[in-house]
Protein backbone atom coordinates (compact mmCIF):
# COMPACT_ATOMS: atom_id res chain seq x y z
CA UNK A 1 0.00 0.00 0.00
CA UNK A 2 1.44 3.06 -1.02
CA UNK A 3 -0.68 5.85 0.92
CA UNK A 4 -1.11 6.39 4.39
CA UNK A 5 -4.09 5.02 4.94
CA UNK A 6 -6.27 4.70 8.12
CA UNK A 7 -5.24 1.96 11.03
CA UNK A 8 -8.35 -0.50 9.93
CA UNK A 9 -7.81 -0.32 6.48
CA UNK A 10 -3.58 -1.06 6.90
CA UNK A 11 -5.00 -3.71 9.63
CA UNK A 12 -7.56 -5.56 6.38
CA UNK A 13 -5.10 -5.27 4.05
CA UNK A 14 -2.12 -7.12 5.61
CA UNK A 15 -0.56 -9.02 2.71
CA UNK A 16 -2.86 -8.05 -0.21
CA UNK A 17 -0.78 -7.34 -3.53
CA UNK A 18 1.87 -8.56 -1.69
CA UNK A 19 2.57 -10.80 -5.08
CA UNK A 20 2.78 -9.00 -8.16
CA UNK A 21 3.34 -12.20 -10.31
CA UNK A 22 -0.02 -13.81 -9.63
CA UNK A 23 -2.16 -11.47 -8.19
CA UNK A 24 -3.05 -13.92 -5.07
CA UNK A 25 -5.09 -11.92 -2.89
CA UNK A 26 -3.57 -13.99 0.73
CA UNK A 27 -0.09 -13.19 0.87
CA UNK A 28 2.16 -16.47 -0.47
CA UNK A 29 3.82 -18.42 1.78
CA UNK A 30 7.69 -18.79 1.40
CA UNK A 31 9.28 -22.10 2.71
CA UNK A 32 12.59 -21.75 0.33
CA UNK A 33 15.49 -21.61 3.09
CA UNK A 34 17.94 -20.72 -0.07
CA UNK A 35 17.00 -18.43 -2.76
CA UNK A 36 18.58 -18.79 -6.45
CA UNK A 37 21.00 -15.70 -7.26
CA UNK A 38 20.47 -14.60 -10.97
CA UNK A 39 23.67 -14.48 -12.08
CA UNK A 40 27.31 -14.52 -10.62
CA UNK A 41 27.19 -11.50 -8.48
CA UNK A 42 23.63 -10.65 -8.80
CA UNK A 43 20.38 -11.03 -5.94
CA UNK A 44 17.11 -10.93 -5.73
CA UNK A 45 17.17 -9.23 -2.26
CA UNK A 46 16.75 -12.49 -0.98
CA UNK A 47 19.48 -15.27 -0.37
CA UNK A 48 18.65 -17.15 2.63
CA UNK A 49 15.62 -17.16 4.84
CA UNK A 50 17.62 -16.48 8.12
CA UNK A 51 18.48 -13.40 7.02
CA UNK A 52 15.40 -12.44 4.74
CA UNK A 53 11.79 -14.22 3.91
CA UNK A 54 9.48 -12.31 1.55
CA UNK A 55 6.60 -13.65 3.60
CA UNK A 56 8.22 -12.52 6.71
CA UNK A 57 9.21 -8.96 5.19
CA UNK A 58 5.36 -8.56 4.23
CA UNK A 59 4.42 -8.94 7.88
CA UNK A 60 6.97 -6.64 8.94
CA UNK A 61 6.19 -3.67 6.38
CA UNK A 62 2.55 -4.03 8.21
CA UNK A 63 3.66 -3.93 11.92
CA UNK A 64 5.73 -0.86 10.57
CA UNK A 65 2.97 0.74 9.72
CA UNK A 66 0.57 0.03 12.07
CA UNK A 67 2.80 1.20 14.84
CA UNK A 68 3.56 4.10 12.68
CA UNK A 69 7.26 3.74 12.53
CA UNK A 70 9.45 3.10 9.71
CA UNK A 71 11.36 -0.46 10.35
CA UNK A 72 9.98 -3.53 11.83
CA UNK A 73 11.80 -6.98 12.46
CA UNK A 74 9.56 -10.15 13.57
CA UNK A 75 11.17 -12.43 15.90
CA UNK A 76 10.76 -16.09 17.47
CA UNK A 77 8.83 -15.02 20.66
CA UNK A 78 8.34 -11.84 22.50
CA UNK A 79 11.28 -12.58 24.84
CA UNK A 80 13.38 -12.94 21.78
CA UNK A 81 12.61 -9.11 20.68
CA UNK A 82 13.10 -7.59 24.45
CA UNK A 83 16.66 -9.38 24.03
CA UNK A 84 16.98 -7.97 20.61
CA UNK A 85 15.83 -4.80 21.67
CA UNK A 86 18.00 -4.24 24.99
CA UNK A 87 21.03 -5.85 23.63
CA UNK A 88 22.48 -3.05 21.10
CA UNK A 89 23.19 -1.88 24.40
CA UNK A 90 26.75 -1.71 25.32
CA UNK A 91 27.72 -3.68 28.76
CA UNK A 92 26.99 -2.18 31.61
CA UNK A 93 24.68 0.44 30.86
CA UNK A 94 21.83 1.68 33.64
CA UNK A 95 18.45 0.70 32.74
CA UNK A 96 15.61 2.12 34.49
CA UNK A 97 12.53 0.38 34.27
CA UNK A 98 9.29 0.03 35.94
CA UNK A 99 8.66 -2.54 39.00
CA UNK A 100 5.51 -3.92 37.69
CA UNK A 101 6.36 -6.16 34.86
CA UNK A 102 6.26 -9.77 33.07
CA UNK A 103 7.71 -12.13 35.25
CA UNK A 104 9.75 -13.17 32.38
CA UNK A 105 11.56 -9.84 31.47
CA UNK A 106 12.05 -9.61 34.97
CA UNK A 107 13.56 -12.96 34.80
CA UNK A 108 16.04 -11.99 32.11
CA UNK A 109 17.00 -8.63 33.41
CA UNK A 110 18.09 -9.91 36.93
CA UNK A 111 19.83 -13.08 35.18
CA UNK A 112 22.13 -10.02 33.11
CA UNK A 113 22.56 -7.85 36.47
CA UNK A 114 24.18 -11.25 37.75
CA UNK A 115 26.68 -10.87 34.76
CA UNK A 116 27.24 -7.48 35.01
CA UNK A 117 25.65 -6.60 31.66
CA UNK A 118 23.08 -4.53 32.35
CA UNK A 119 22.43 -2.38 35.55
CA UNK A 120 18.33 -1.99 36.72
CA UNK A 121 17.26 0.38 38.89
CA UNK A 122 13.29 -0.20 39.32
CA UNK A 123 10.65 2.24 40.32
CA UNK A 124 7.36 1.74 41.04
CA UNK A 125 5.55 5.06 39.51
CA UNK A 126 5.73 7.37 37.25
CA UNK A 127 7.02 10.29 39.39
CA UNK A 128 9.77 7.69 40.80
CA UNK A 129 10.22 7.11 37.17
CA UNK A 130 11.12 10.53 36.25
CA UNK A 131 13.13 11.09 39.32
CA UNK A 132 15.79 8.21 38.89
CA UNK A 133 16.08 9.62 35.51
CA UNK A 134 19.63 10.84 35.19
CA UNK A 135 22.71 11.79 32.83
CA UNK A 136 24.27 8.19 33.95
CA UNK A 137 20.79 6.07 32.41
CA UNK A 138 20.98 4.51 28.63
CA UNK A 139 17.79 2.84 28.94
CA UNK A 140 13.99 3.06 29.93
CA UNK A 141 12.01 0.50 29.72
CA UNK A 142 8.26 0.92 30.09
CA UNK A 143 5.18 -1.73 30.24
CA UNK A 144 2.27 0.54 30.09
CA UNK A 145 0.16 -0.65 31.10
CA UNK A 146 2.13 -2.79 33.47
CA UNK A 147 1.52 -6.46 33.81
CA UNK A 148 -0.83 -7.36 35.80
CA UNK A 149 -1.26 -4.24 38.20
CA UNK A 150 -2.59 -2.24 35.21
CA UNK A 151 -0.23 0.94 35.84
CA UNK A 152 -0.20 3.43 33.13
CA UNK A 153 2.61 5.87 32.34
CA UNK A 154 2.70 9.08 30.04
CA UNK A 155 5.03 7.70 27.26
CA UNK A 156 5.76 11.23 25.82
CA UNK A 157 6.75 12.79 29.67
CA UNK A 158 8.78 10.42 29.99
CA UNK A 159 10.59 10.16 26.77
CA UNK A 160 11.03 13.49 26.93
CA UNK A 161 12.95 13.42 30.15
CA UNK A 162 14.78 10.32 28.86
CA UNK A 163 16.00 12.42 25.59
CA UNK A 164 17.22 15.48 27.86
CA UNK A 165 19.78 12.98 29.28
CA UNK A 166 20.75 11.36 26.26
CA UNK A 167 18.54 7.84 26.84
CA UNK A 168 16.67 5.45 24.21
CA UNK A 169 12.88 4.33 25.45
CA UNK A 170 11.81 0.96 24.81
CA UNK A 171 8.01 0.22 25.12
CA UNK A 172 6.05 -3.33 25.58
CA UNK A 173 2.82 -2.18 23.33
CA UNK A 174 1.64 -6.02 24.39
CA UNK A 175 -1.42 -4.96 26.41
CA UNK A 176 -2.52 -2.28 24.43
CA UNK A 177 -1.24 -2.84 20.95
CA UNK A 178 -1.56 -0.02 18.16
CA UNK A 179 -5.55 -0.08 18.41
CA UNK A 180 -5.06 1.95 22.10
CA UNK A 181 -1.61 3.60 21.59
CA UNK A 182 1.35 4.51 19.35
CA UNK A 183 4.90 4.59 21.49
CA UNK A 184 6.40 5.78 18.52
CA UNK A 185 4.41 8.75 18.32
CA UNK A 186 4.68 9.54 22.03
CA UNK A 187 8.58 9.86 21.41
CA UNK A 188 9.51 6.02 22.13
CA UNK A 189 12.90 5.19 20.13
CA UNK A 190 11.97 1.07 20.07
CA UNK A 191 8.68 -0.42 20.34
CA UNK A 192 8.43 -4.20 21.41
CA UNK A 193 5.54 -6.97 21.45
CA UNK A 194 5.29 -9.99 22.17
CA UNK A 195 2.99 -10.94 19.07
CA UNK A 196 1.96 -14.10 20.50
CA UNK A 197 -0.56 -12.16 22.20
CA UNK A 198 -3.37 -9.59 20.86
CA UNK A 199 -1.36 -9.15 17.36
CA UNK A 200 -2.00 -13.11 16.60
CA UNK A 201 -4.95 -13.18 19.14
CA UNK A 202 -5.52 -16.67 18.32
CA UNK A 203 -3.42 -18.81 20.75
CA UNK A 204 -1.54 -20.72 18.23
CA UNK A 205 1.76 -18.48 16.86
CA UNK A 206 4.40 -17.97 19.30
CA UNK A 207 5.96 -14.62 17.88
CA UNK A 208 7.52 -11.45 18.66
CA UNK A 209 7.86 -7.71 17.41
CA UNK A 210 10.65 -4.92 17.17
CA UNK A 211 10.00 -1.70 15.79
CA UNK A 212 11.65 1.50 14.86
CA UNK A 213 11.77 4.68 13.57
CA UNK A 214 15.48 4.87 14.21
CA UNK A 215 17.43 3.79 10.73
CA UNK A 216 21.02 3.15 13.11
CA UNK A 217 19.28 1.48 15.98
CA UNK A 218 17.25 -0.77 13.42
CA UNK A 219 20.39 -1.78 11.15
CA UNK A 220 22.04 -2.80 14.14
CA UNK A 221 18.80 -5.13 15.16
CA UNK A 222 19.07 -6.42 11.64
CA UNK A 223 22.45 -7.12 11.98
CA UNK A 224 22.02 -8.76 15.77
CA UNK A 225 19.07 -10.85 14.39
CA UNK A 226 20.65 -12.13 11.23
CA UNK A 227 23.85 -13.20 13.41
CA UNK A 228 22.32 -14.98 16.00
CA UNK A 229 18.87 -16.23 14.77
CA UNK A 230 16.01 -16.11 16.53
CA UNK A 231 13.89 -15.19 13.48
CA UNK A 232 9.80 -16.14 12.46
CA UNK A 233 9.29 -19.00 10.60
CA UNK A 234 7.31 -18.16 7.53
CA UNK A 235 4.07 -20.07 8.44
CA UNK A 236 4.11 -18.06 11.83
CA UNK A 237 4.91 -14.66 9.78
CA UNK A 238 1.79 -15.93 7.74
CA UNK A 239 -0.93 -16.56 10.59
CA UNK A 240 0.63 -13.20 12.49
CA UNK A 241 -0.69 -11.75 9.23
CA UNK A 242 -4.09 -13.07 9.42
CA UNK A 243 -4.01 -12.50 13.04
CA UNK A 244 -3.78 -8.76 12.52
CA UNK A 245 -6.81 -8.76 9.98
CA UNK A 246 -9.06 -9.13 12.80
CA UNK A 247 -6.86 -6.85 15.65
CA UNK A 248 -9.19 -4.02 15.89
CA UNK A 249 -12.88 -5.82 16.07
CA UNK A 250 -10.59 -8.42 18.69
CA UNK A 251 -9.87 -5.50 20.45
CA UNK A 252 -12.95 -3.72 20.91
CA UNK A 253 -15.06 -6.43 21.48
CA UNK A 254 -12.82 -7.28 24.93
CA UNK A 255 -13.07 -4.05 25.81
CA UNK A 256 -16.51 -4.19 25.90
CA UNK A 257 -16.61 -7.38 27.55
CA UNK A 258 -14.17 -5.75 30.43
CA UNK A 259 -15.72 -3.03 30.76
CA UNK A 260 -18.66 -5.23 31.85
CA UNK A 261 -17.07 -7.31 33.90
CA UNK A 262 -15.27 -4.31 35.98
CA UNK A 263 -18.17 -3.42 36.65
CA UNK A 264 -19.50 -6.85 38.26
CA UNK A 265 -16.33 -7.36 39.95
CA UNK A 266 -16.62 -4.25 41.37
CA UNK A 267 -19.59 -5.31 43.15
CA UNK A 268 -19.17 -8.14 44.35
CA UNK A 269 -18.62 -8.82 47.85
CA UNK A 270 -15.51 -11.38 47.26
CA UNK A 271 -13.90 -8.91 45.29
CA UNK A 272 -11.73 -6.63 47.12
CA UNK A 273 -9.86 -4.51 44.50
CA UNK A 274 -10.39 -3.98 40.80
CA UNK A 275 -7.12 -2.91 38.18
CA UNK A 276 -8.46 -1.83 35.07
CA UNK A 277 -7.46 1.31 33.32
CA UNK A 278 -11.18 1.97 31.03
CA UNK A 279 -9.68 0.01 27.62
CA UNK A 280 -8.00 -2.95 26.49
CA UNK A 281 -9.20 -6.48 27.89
CA UNK A 282 -6.95 -7.12 30.69
CA UNK A 283 -7.82 -6.77 34.13
CA UNK A 284 -6.53 -7.87 37.75
CA UNK A 285 -8.74 -8.22 40.92
CA UNK A 286 -7.80 -9.19 44.20
CA UNK A 287 -10.23 -11.48 46.54
CA UNK A 288 -11.26 -11.46 50.01
CA UNK A 289 -9.72 -14.50 50.76
CA UNK A 290 -6.47 -15.92 48.89
CA UNK A 291 -7.70 -19.61 50.25
CA UNK A 292 -10.44 -19.70 47.96
CA UNK A 293 -8.40 -19.08 44.94
CA UNK A 294 -8.06 -22.80 43.88
CA UNK A 295 -11.59 -23.61 44.52
CA UNK A 296 -12.35 -20.06 42.26
CA UNK A 297 -10.19 -21.32 39.37
CA UNK A 298 -11.38 -25.01 39.30
CA UNK A 299 -14.89 -24.01 39.09
CA UNK A 300 -14.79 -21.43 36.07
CA UNK A 301 -16.26 -23.08 32.47
CA UNK A 302 -16.16 -20.59 30.38
CA UNK A 303 -12.80 -19.14 31.56
CA UNK A 304 -9.64 -21.20 30.68
CA UNK A 305 -7.07 -21.33 33.53
CA UNK A 306 -3.82 -21.05 31.53
CA UNK A 307 -0.64 -18.47 31.29
CA UNK A 308 -0.87 -16.34 28.65
CA UNK A 309 -3.17 -13.20 27.42
CA UNK A 310 -4.93 -11.65 24.16
CA UNK A 311 -6.84 -14.44 22.45
CA UNK A 312 -10.02 -15.27 21.26
CA UNK A 313 -11.04 -17.02 24.50
CA UNK A 314 -11.14 -15.28 28.09
CA UNK A 315 -8.29 -16.62 30.18
CA UNK A 316 -7.76 -16.78 34.07
CA UNK A 317 -3.92 -16.99 35.36
CA UNK A 318 -2.67 -16.76 38.81
CA UNK A 319 0.31 -14.14 38.34
CA UNK A 320 2.01 -15.59 41.64
CA UNK A 321 2.54 -19.40 40.57
CA UNK A 322 2.62 -18.64 36.70
CA UNK A 323 3.42 -15.98 34.92
CA UNK A 324 5.56 -13.70 37.56
CA UNK A 325 6.74 -16.96 40.09
CA UNK A 326 10.18 -16.34 39.24
CA UNK A 327 10.08 -12.74 41.07
CA UNK A 328 11.10 -13.33 44.83
CA UNK A 329 7.57 -12.96 46.92
CA UNK A 330 9.17 -10.86 48.99
CA UNK A 331 9.92 -8.42 46.03
CA UNK A 332 6.44 -9.28 44.91
CA UNK A 333 4.39 -7.95 47.43
CA UNK A 334 6.55 -5.17 48.14
CA UNK A 335 4.82 -3.38 44.79
CA UNK A 336 1.15 -5.20 45.50
CA UNK A 337 1.45 -8.21 43.46
CA UNK A 338 0.12 -10.24 46.53
CA UNK A 339 -1.08 -13.60 46.47
CA UNK A 340 -4.58 -12.90 46.66
CA UNK A 341 -4.50 -10.93 42.96
CA UNK A 342 -5.94 -13.12 39.68
CA UNK A 343 -5.23 -11.73 36.13
CA UNK A 344 -7.99 -12.30 33.49
CA UNK A 345 -7.59 -12.05 29.74
CA UNK A 346 -10.95 -10.92 28.26
CA UNK A 347 -11.63 -12.58 24.98
CA UNK A 348 -14.65 -12.28 22.65
CA UNK A 349 -17.10 -14.48 24.37
CA UNK A 350 -20.83 -13.31 25.23
CA UNK A 351 -20.02 -10.63 28.23
CA UNK A 352 -22.93 -12.02 29.82
CA UNK A 353 -21.94 -15.67 30.28
CA UNK A 354 -18.34 -14.77 31.09
CA UNK A 355 -19.77 -12.69 34.23
CA UNK A 356 -21.63 -15.73 35.31
CA UNK A 357 -19.29 -17.57 35.13
CA UNK A 358 -17.21 -15.51 37.71
CA UNK A 359 -20.02 -15.21 39.91
CA UNK A 360 -20.49 -19.35 39.91
CA UNK A 361 -16.81 -19.41 41.54
CA UNK A 362 -16.39 -16.17 43.18
CA UNK A 363 -19.71 -17.95 45.24
CA UNK A 364 -17.86 -20.64 46.22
Amino acid sequence: MTRDYRLDTVLAHAGINSDKETGALAAPLHFSTTYQHPEFGQSTGYDYTRTKNPTRATLEKTLAAIEKADYALATSSGMSAIVLALEVFPVGSKVVAARDLYGGSFRWFNEKEKEGRFVFTYTSTEQEMLAAIDASTAVVFIETPTNPLMVEFDIKTIADAAHAKGAKVIVDNTFYSPIYQNPIELGADIVVHSATKYLSGHNDVLAGAVITSDQELYEQFFYNLNTTGPVLSPFDSYLLMRGLKTLKLRMEKSSQNAQEIVAFLNTNPAVTDVFYTGKGGMVSFKVRDQHKIPDIINRLDVFTFAESLGGVESLITYPSTQTHADIPADVRTSYGLTDDLLRLSIGIEDAQDLIEDLQRALEA
